[in-house]
């Protein structure tokens, strides 16, 4: 199974390359955008998948992404732990 995760630019330092912050924290990471049809600018959001760019979403798909995310990771972890009560 392959996952695509929303993350939001926060620099641009050269051509065909941005760095992205993943999540809320402070977890960034450089990824490739040279598969984009344009290049994306700071603050914009973009889909990464094995470190590439694959395309980029506004800031409300971006959002309702991640929400769909958290609900998941949310679902494992109370899973978890009914799993430990038993």
């Amino acid at each position: 199974m392959c996952l695509a995760v929303p993350v939001r630019v926060v620099e641009v330092p050269e051509e065909g390359k941005a760095r992205v912050q993943v999540g809320q924290g402070e977890n960034y990471m450089e990824i490739s955008t040279l598969l984009l049809p344009e290049a994306p600018r700071p603050g914009d959001y973009v889909i990464v998948h094995a470190g590439f760019a694959l395309r980029s979403l506004d800031a409300a798909e971006a959002e309702e992404s991640l929400n769909i995310f958290r609900q998941i990771a949310a679902l494992g972890v109370n899973e978890g732990r009914e799993l430990e009560q038993l």
